[in-house]
């Protein structure tokens, strides 16, 4: 059976993959910068495989259309939106009640989107919904937060187990993710060799969600309750 490897569309396609691994590197560069799960990599080969799925669905197919077989290439491309969601999820944690890496999942599922268009041959929109993706990561978090409330700077009480280094590996991790962190209180139990540390954080609260559910997971920590907690 003759297999034809190269079409009237061919370099079409080359152009738009190419589009689609540029456009989605952009965004993965940004989530990288940042230290986040899915980065650089992860980003890059979701727009790229978006794009080839749509490509394969929108002239994949072509040498079998005929009278008696019709196509429809928005299947593909509806399979890709709820498959997406899938890898998205993965990247959302949920650690004693702080959740992080929702923004890098919705950044994921835009990546596929980008990918998409341009598999479907539409790389302007994909041009723009990288600008506007950039746009929103970058300038409406300044804008977000000068319009957030003030706040005074959270406390932290630390319950944890004596003998694991927990107050060095806390006071590391705040000063990796870029938070000054104070001690206000602290306090032991003897009998039952559980700490408590009251601490004060002081920086870019933008991510702190996400710093207290991994100080949460230090070995020996028992439990961090931020001072809001019991706040109606």
């Amino acid at each position: 059976m003759f297999i034809e490897l190269y079409s009237e569309t061919t370099l079409t396609e080359i152009a738009l993959l190419a589009i689609a691994f540029v456009l989605s590197a952009i965004i993965g560069v940004e989530r990288q910068r940042k230290l986040k799960s899915a980065g650089l990599r992860t980003h890059t080969l979701v727009g790229l495989g978006s794009a080839v799925f749509t490509l394969v669905s929108a002239y994949g197919f072509s040498n079998v259309v005929g009278t008696d077989v019709v196509l429809d290439p928005s299947r593909i491309a509806a399979q890709i939106v709820s498959g997406i969601g899938f890898l998205g999820a993965g990247v959302i944690f949920v650690r004693k009640g702080a959740v992080s890496g929702l923004t890098t999942a919705a950044s994921i599922w835009v990546t596929a989107a980008i990918g998409m268009a341009c598999g479907a041959g539409m790389p302007i929109i994909a041009v723009a919904a990288t600008v506007l993706h950039l746009v929103t990561v970058g300038v409406l978090t300044f804008v977000g937060r000068l319009i957030s409330p003030e706040v005074p700077d959270p406390v932290l009480t630390i319950r944890y187990r004596r003998g694991n280094n927990v107050l060095r590996q806390v006071l590391e991790m705040s000063a990796q993710q870029g938070y000054h962190s104070a001690l206000e209180e602290a306090t032991s139990d003897d009998d039952s060799k559980l700490r408590e540390l009251t601490l004060r954080f002081t920086g870019d609260f933008t991510e702190f969600p996400a710093l207290v559910g991994q100080l949460s997971e230090i070995d020996g920590v028992e439990s961090v309750v931020s001072a809001g907690d019991d706040d109606d």
